[in-house]
């Protein structure tokens, strides 16, 4: 698993996260016959997909009810916990508002939230209380009015009692039983029974990933989010262990997550691959790990610090963990990552969870271009011009100038009729 630098960036940085046109024309096929039929193709692809029949797609006060029968109070305060943390972060991203006046003109800048939010929270496999809590927080701060959470059902037509109880303790109400493409569809475009929304965010599988890019522009997105991905940078010092553990963390998640480490000790990587063969024997999640490590785990040499914060900015991953001296202050070195995790006792499980900033992170290099979903994806920044006719008779020629220049001349009347 120990690999050339240059044979990782031929078989993995060049091979980023595509969406196939195959499933672009089937992810199309299900968005049009949800415009088309509506609630009849909900239930037509819930049956098909979920395998489930569905009579009332909306969740009940009696959902919750017997969702809080089936989470432990631990885990219930546990949650709670993340909560305050994660809205004590989020409510330092405020857009600022702004006015000022200069020469006969006003100049402004006011702020306001988006009005519908979908959030899609993914089921199936695995329930993620934790995804409510990220997705809905920072809407519930920006001042959205409306929060719509839909989810896949289970085979018994119910969804998740955690991710019931996320929402309930954040006082989401709107709570729908659907997911996949026909779920995105449908808050897309809104059906008898599913609110059409503004913007939807949360993180899904290929399906919804291909929804999403494919309604963009009808509604607002967060990101088309790829298999999720973590870089770990140690030195000699290291715990191999630790390293193991972390990878194997991000590994669980999907048989195409990413989990990498580069160090500058061969050592180190010699034990990290010893104790990840050791360490996949007892994951629940075993043969997903399995799978994800052999195809693309990488353990990578670099003969320098810089070196390795060089390759690092390269990958522009999720998740970096920086697990060597000096750790605090090489993050400063670091251009491109999605979220950093300093020192041995930061592993990123606790930015899933518990710390405060966002787990909804770019993946597949895109973090060299974006950020984490925060408050600010809900909120809409609005300018404002107000002109005197003494400021506005002192500009004219140059706005006739410039509207000339590039032969719009119905602009220029628009300034000449008012001399």
């Amino acid at each position: 698993m120990i690999k050339d630098i240059n044979t990782f960036r031929k078989t993995m940085l060049l091979k980023q996260t595509s969406l196939e046109d195959t499933l672009e024309k089937q992810v199309k096929s299900i968005i049009n016959r949800v415009k088309k039929d509506g609630d009849v193709a909900l239930k037509f692809y819930t049956e098909t997909f979920d395998e489930t029949s569905i009579l009332s797609f909306q969740v009940l006060p009696e959902d919750i009810a017997y969702a809080y029968t089936m989470v432990s109070k631990n885990v219930i305060d546990s949650m709670k916990k993340a909560m305050e943390n994660i809205k004590k972060y989020h409510r330092f991203q405020k857009y600022q508002t702004f006015e000022y006046e200069v020469d006969g003109k006003v100049i402004g800048q006011k702020v306001t939230p988006i009005e519908k939010v979908g959030l899609y929270i993914p089921g199936g496999t695995a329930a993620y209380p934790s995804t409510v809590l990220m997705s809905a927080i920072p809407a519930i701060i920006a001042g959205v009015k409306d929060i719509i959470l839909i989810s896949p059902p289970n085979k018994e037509g119910r969804i998740a009692p955690s991710i019931l109880v996320a929402a309930d303790i954040l006082g989401i109400t709107n709570i729908y039983k659907v997911g996949g493409a026909q779920g995105i569809a449908a808050l897309a475009y809104g059906t008898a029974s599913i609110p059409k929304v503004d913007k939807i965010v949360g993180p899904g599988n290929q399906y919804v990933a291909t929804a999403k890019k494919l309604v963009s522009g009808i509604v607002g997105i967060d990101t088309i989010a790829g298999p999720s991905e973590v870089v770990i940078f140690a030195d000699a010092n290291a715990n191999p262990n630790f390293i193991a553990a972390d990878m194997l963390a991000q590994a669980e998640h999907d048989v195409q997550a990413k989990a990498i480490c580069i160090s500058t000790s061969k050592n180190v990587l010699e034990q990290v691959e010893k104790e990840l063969s050791k360490q996949l024997q007892s994951l629940s999640r075993a043969s997903i790990a399995t799978q994800s490590i052999e195809t693309f785990g990488a353990l990578l040499y670099v003969s320098s610090i810089e070196e390795g914060v060089a390759l690092i900015d390269e990958i522009a991953p999720e998740h970096l963990e920086l697990l060597c001296e000096d750790a605090f202050h090489i993050k400063d070195k670091i251009q491109h990552a999605g979220a950093i995790f300093i020192g041995p006792y930061t592993p990123e499980p606790v930015g899933d969870y518990i710390a405060g900033p966002n787990h909804t992170l770019p993946t597949s290099g895109t973090a060299r271009f974006s950020s984490g979903l925060s408050t600010y994806d809900f909120l809409k920044r609005t300018s404002y011009v107000m002109y005197s006719k003494e400021a506005f008779l002192d500009v004219q020629q140059d706005i006739i100038n410039i509207a000339e220049e590039e032969q719009l001349t119905g602009h220029a009347n628009s300034i000449k009729v008012r001399q």
